[in-house]
């Protein structure tokens, strides 16, 4: 039985960093606080989950977006969109 990525994201996803790049996973909907699953690149428990759900770790992910640049675009993994900055917090 094979598992099958969903077709549209949990919630909106942003940009996807360029090759090399970090993926910004600040929004706790990426942590499963109660169960582990296989991560899909190397099968190593993880409690981490891309916007689609799938079981991954940032790092795999990361890696997979350097080797594959070309169907990275397509935007299996990718960044949380960072909300907009308020005009006035100018902290200088």
């Amino acid at each position: 039985m094979t598992r099958r990525t969903r077709k549209t994201p949990l919630w909106e996803p942003g940009c996807v960093p360029a090759p090399g790049g970090l993926l910004d996973w600040r929004d706790g909907r990426h942590f499963d606080h109660w169960q582990d699953l296989p991560c899909v690149l190397c099968h190593q428990p993880t409690p981490m989950r891309s916007h689609y759900g799938e079981p991954v770790h940032k790092a795999c992910a990361e890696d997979w977006i350097t080797a594959n640049p070309a169907e990275a675009r397509r935007g299996r993994f990718a960044s949380d969109i960072q909300p907009k900055r308020q005009r006035d917090d100018d902290h200088a």
